[in-house]
């Protein structure tokens, strides 16, 4: 690691023994980590992301079921950043690799079970009653499984070695009557993220069999609310997050063309109007976006409610100016964003922030693909 980002993590272990603190003096440490600088500080991200790939911090120990996750946010945000040589590609896809869930033999896969990619040790070996870790169940997981194929897309990882069948037939397995997915084949919840999930690892894959495509956007198409936004689920509130979902999905199961809904799209479609008009008034007026009405914008929605908008063609009309000032004011003296302006950066909002950035062409990131949320490398058949 380069002297700069051995100083990054000694201020931020400095930084991070202050969550201890009261309240009130969590306030003051924080405004002390907001950037006053008028510039995208790369060199500052890179060495926040390479730390972060090195060495996480302890208050993320309890995100531990998330470590694929949390390693994605760090590769891919490295990706966009045009920094992967500071990754050991090689390690990295063997790490990866060790958490899918394999069946025990063909049969297995149509047992109910999800042959995806476990989050974590934890959620592979999770502990017995003595504290032993043993393979007690199969916690494949559809969100980790993306995570997993995204950062194995982004260190180049040969796709053709990976098993597509068991991903994709027991994928299926998650899908229910509703069009809608379960991430998990138990107890699990089922909403738009999870058929966003599902179409992102279909496309990543090149292979449309582990789901019903049409059935999975009559499901979207109902959760298109009165005002034009989508809510997670049918008939409930919209939200940035949600309305991502939607779009990116129907984006990537080919049912929009050209910004509008297909003309060969049957039964329903979407208020393009109504959904475009509810996403622009998503900018407030401090620049950035807001997931829902009446809601203080937040990093993360500069990238949800930015990609439909590129998605759809609409992103033209952002206030690009207004958007970089806003997120300028979430950048850290000491890289990464912050939800907020003044607060700490995390690895969510950090990987988000990039992603916006990108999408506001910042020169030295890589382009993005907005409905897969990562660098675009897709554009040629896997």
């Amino acid at each position: 690691m380069d002297s700069q980002a051995t100083e990054t993590e000694r201020e931020w272990d400095q930084l991070s023994s202050s969550s201890s603190a009261s309240e009130g003096e969590q306030t003051t440490s924080f405004g002390s980590s907001s950037s006053s600088s008028l510039y995208f500080e790369r060199e500052r991200h890179v060495s926040f992301l390479e730390m972060m790939y090195q060495r996480l911090p302890s208050y993320l120990q309890s995100q531990e079921i998330n470590r694929l996750t949390l390693a994605h946010f760090a590769i891919s945000g490295l990706h966009l950043l045009g920094a992967l040589d500071r990754v050991d590609k090689d390690a990295v896809s063997n790490w990866v690799l060790s958490f899918q869930a394999r069946p025990r033999n063909e049969a297995d896969l149509n047992n109910g079970e999800f042959y995806g990619f476990h989050g974590s040790r934890s959620s592979q070996f999770p502990p017995d009653d003595s504290g032993v870790l043993v393979l007690i169940h199969n916690g494949g997981h559809l969100a980790s499984t993306y995570c997993a194929l995204a950062i194995l897309k982004a260190v180049g990882y040969n796709f053709a070695n990976i098993n597509r069948e068991s991903i994709l037939t027991s994928m299926r397995n998650l899908q229910q009557h509703d069009g809608s997915f379960m991430p998990i084949h138990y107890g699990a919840e089922t909403d738009l993220r999870f058929i966003y999930c599902a179409a992102a690892i279909c496309f990543m894959l090149g292979d449309w069999s582990g789901m019903d495509q049409e059935k999975a956007k009559q499901y979207i198409l109902n959760c298109q609310s009165y005002d034009g936004g989508f809510g997670l689920t049918p008939g409930s509130e919209s939200h940035g997050g949600g309305t991502y979902c939607a779009v990116a999905s129907l984006q990537l199961m080919g049912f929009i063309e050209d910004g509008s809904l297909s003309k060969t799209v049957s039964s329903s479609s979407i208020d393009m109007p109504l959904l475009l008009n509810w996403c622009l008034q998503r900018q407030a007026v401090d620049g950035g976006f807001q997931g829902r009405a009446n809601k203080p914008s937040d990093t993360c929605y500069a990238f949800w409610i930015g990609g439909i908008l590129r998605i759809l063609n609409g992103y033209k009309f952002v206030d690009k100016e207004a958007l970089r000032r806003f997120l300028l004011t979430c950048q850290s003296q000491y890289g990464g964003f912050s939800k907020y302006p003044g607060e700490m950066p995390d690895l969510y909002h950090s990987y988000y922030g990039y992603t916006a950035f990108s999408l506001l062409e910042e020169p030295g990131l890589n382009p993005l693909c907005a409905e897969l949320g990562m660098t675009d490398i897709f554009d040629q058949a896997i």
